[in-house]
């Protein structure tokens, strides 16, 4: 099948992106034909615009045309501008409503003992500080050789170890930030039992994070009072012992598919990932949250400039104006550093097609579909609403990551044109990649080519379906490529905020 020439990314659209090199006279849909050469990448109008009326990409404004444009007149820098005030919101069309199928579809998870439903069964050993990181690394090493080869059902011993937890002040957004992200993984469902590690005078104590249950005061321990490092690892399996016997035999069972939170990321992006890897998750996040799952969007970083389109979706004015604070402190905490998030895009960006920051954010933001915004969360807060939610995270894919997987993210869902390579246990990570080039270069690290969309072997709606299908696969045990290599120890990156002492 010979690759189309165009792509329409919504039915509301007025432009169209060209895939290849358009020659002047080539045929586009609508019955028009372009006016001139047009790089691939680069945007053509197929229907009248008039000066002073948005160009329509992604089923919203990018910009205002500062010209008339004609049906097959190349659109770019030369009759397209960003407005500084934000425009109206074009019509978004609404998602798709789940199918009483897609409703009644479950995935084979763990079910615990509260309630909560597990895509893994991993059992995690956290160290509260920089300080106690080698001894949680040797402690998992020794778990993983001399007790996992017992229990079948175990998927494994995960450390999840930091540079933080001391050398900070013991109030304030730093701490905070430790103490939820901490907090979240050691409660995190797809671990069947945690043991916390402290070196035993850091300003992170372990008395911070309390367990309730039988035995809780042995699951976790300080290496200064244990004896040193040697006598930590000894003690430690031994407190594993126990926690794998109480989890090893545990066995899945079907779980509604409204009990997957599906955290979305994209990072290492080119010109095509939102126009095929991106807008193909969204399908997918809104064939879930309508059936009743959660997809968690982050990044505040990069909506910056689309930010207004994502807030004409909140379900009530209270999380519209969450996400205009979020906006507001991320102003503020970059001009203090003497940065700005108003990026323009960049002259390689433009090259390939790009002409405003608002139609940059938007390929980012298309990971979120059209599902209505239920929810705003601050950073590794605690997910509790289904549907589309926001979670207020750095652009930088490890932190952000590692924020979704503290509130609750059991699958992670992860877009790349150039070929990120990443895990996060102990949730399982699915890569999705924006061009078959990538995908043919990293088969090995890479779940889905989402560049057929550009070649016409598949459109966004049947790969929405298609990452929805590997969702639920990856919840119920399917390994993806990340977990296959093993990846996923070294990408525990907790949001570093305030000063080091």
């Amino acid at each position: 099948m010979s690759a189309p020439s165009t792509i329409l990314l919504a039915p509301e659209d007025n432009v169209v992106v060209a895939t290849l090199a358009i020659a002047a006279g080539d045929a586009l849909p609508n019955n028009v034909h372009a006016a001139a050469k047009v790089d691939a990448g680069h945007k053509i109008a197929i229907r009248p615009i008039r000066a002073g009326e948005p160009v329509v990409k992604y089923a919203q404004a990018i910009g205002r045309a500062t010209a008339d444009i004609a049906p097959g007149d190349h659109v770019h820098s030369h009759n397209l501008a960003f407005d500084k005030d934000r425009l109206a919101i074009s019509p978004q069309g609404v998602p798709e409503a789940a199918s009483d199928a897609d409703k009644a579809r479950t995935f084979m998870g763990y079910r615990r003992g509260d309630g909560r439903a597990a895509t893994r069964n991993y059992i995690g050993v956290v160290a509260s500080v920089n300080c106690s990181t080698t001894v949680c690394r040797a402690i998992a090493e020794e778990a993983n050789r001399r007790i996992l080869p017992r229990y079948e059902g175990i998927d494994g011993f995960v450390p999840i170890v930091h540079d933080q937890g001391c050398g900070m002040s013991s109030t304030g957004d730093g701490m905070a930030n430790l103490h939820r992200t901490l907090a979240g993984y050691a409660r995190h469902v797809n671990f069947g039992g945690v043991l916390m590690v402290g070196l035993g005078c850091e300003v992170n104590q372990l008395t911070l994070y309390g367990q309730s249950g039988a035995g809780a005061e042995k699951r976790h321990f300080n290496i200064q009072e244990a004896g040193g490092s040697r006598r930590s690892v000894e003690k430690a399996l031994g407190i594993l012992e126990e926690i794998a016997a109480e989890v090893g035999n545990e066995r899945r069972i079907a779980i509604p598919v409204s009990e997957i939170i599906v955290g979305l990321q994209c990072g290492g992006s080119d010109g095509l990932s939102g126009i095929t890897a991106n807008p193909a998750l969204g399908a997918a996040v809104d064939i879930l949250a309508a059936a009743g799952g959660t997809a968690i969007l982050s990044e505040t970083s990069e909506i910056y400039g689309a930010e207004h389109l994502l807030r004409s979706r909140a379900v009530n004015e209270a999380v519209a104006l969450k996400l205009d604070g979020l906006i507001a402190w991320w102003e503020s905490y970059v001009a203090m550093h003497g940065a700005s998030l108003d990026n323009n895009p960049s002259p390689g960006n433009k090259r390939g097609g790009l002409t405003t920051i608002l139609e940059k954010s938007l390929g980012a933001v298309a990971k979120g579909g059209r599902s209505p915004l239920n929810a705003v969360y601050r950073y590794a807060e605690r997910v509790t609403e289904h549907g589309l939610v926001f979670m207020d995270t750095p652009g930088y894919d490890p932190v952000s990551a590692t924020g979704q997987v503290a509130g609750g993210a059991n699958v992670i869902a992860f877009t790349t044109g150039r070929g990120s390579c990443f895990g996060c246990r102990p949730a399982p990570s699915i890569k999705l990649t924006s061009n078959t080039a990538l995908y043919r270069a990293m088969e090995e690290d890479m779940d889905i080519d989402c560049g057929v969309i550009a070649s016409g072997e598949a459109s966004i709606a049947g790969l929405g379906r298609e990452i929805f299908d590997l969702i639920i696969e990856t919840a119920s045990g399917r390994k993806t490529k990340s977990e296959l290599f093993g990846y996923g120890d070294n990408e525990f990156v907790p949001w570093h905020l305030g000063a080091t002492l």
